[in-house]
């Protein structure tokens, strides 16, 4: 299904990524010749001042949005050469994404929250509803599985948005400020949740955040400043 595909032994790579924006005569360059790889199981952080192309860097990752040059490699595979179809289905598969808001349907229980990705495969409701189940207990929410948002804590909300990007066995999740909106315990529970999930798993997590304290459960700290990468860290 999936065309430009390379052998790899990492599950990201990212190379010499650039993206313009243009504007009449202005012209932005949001990132200019961003290169890092990720392996299986790595717990990374973006991290830089507002504007440094963060949010620019994830949307490309997230296959939002695609790049003026360079690649992105998820699993072997350049998303840039997909179309839109193709994106989509590949998107649903391989990413999931875990947002500061939660981004829940407030209409629905956790258990449904947690079932939405799978709704477009060819899993039948039985088995939707036994995988989400499965997963929202092992998150420590077995009391709350037909517990809408508005009946649950920031921190609990937080773990029905974790087990939704994970429902789909992605082999990337990508977490936009996921403590922004919780106290400093709640926040320190999800990021030590992320990163046990990242080895048990062996799913590779990708975070933005402002907050360098929770960095340290990383393995790896991206430093982007004004498009480009500033430097990297590697925590291990």
């Amino acid at each position: 299904m999936w065309a430009n595909t390379i052998m790899s032994n990492y599950s990201v790579q990212v190379k010499n990524l650039e993206k313009i924006y243009r504007s009449g005569a202005v012209t932005v360059r949001a990132l200019e010749g961003v290169s890092f790889t990720l392996k299986e199981g790595d717990f990374a952080a973006i991290v830089g001042p507002s504007g440094s192309g963060k949010s620019t860097l994830m949307n490309i990752l997230g296959t939002i949005d695609r790049p003026t040059a360079g690649e992105v490699y998820i699993d072997g595979m350049a998303t840039s050469k997909m179309n839109n179809d193709q994106l989509a289905a590949f998107r649903n598969k391989k990413l999931g994404f875990i947002f500061q808001a939660y981004n829940l349907i407030v209409g629905l229980s956790a258990e449904k929250n947690v079932e939405l990705p799978l709704m477009i495969g060819p899993q039948p409701p039985s088995e939707r509803t036994e995988k989400a189940d499965r997963l929202l207990s092992s998150l420590g929410l077995a009391a709350r599985l037909k517990m809408k948002p508005t009946r649950l804590s920031g921190g609990e909300q937080q773990r029905v948005a974790i087990a939704r990007a994970l429902v789909n066995d992605p082999t990337l999740i990508l977490a936009d400020e996921p403590t922004g909106n919780l106290d400093t315990k709640s926040g320190d529970e999800v990021i030590k949740l992320l990163k046990q999930i990242s080895k048990e798993k062996n799913v590779t997590i990708v975070m933005v955040t402002h907050n360098l304290d929770i960095t340290k459960h990383c393995d790896k700290i991206i430093h982007i400043r004004d498009g480009r990468m500033e430097r990297q860290e590697v925590m291990k």
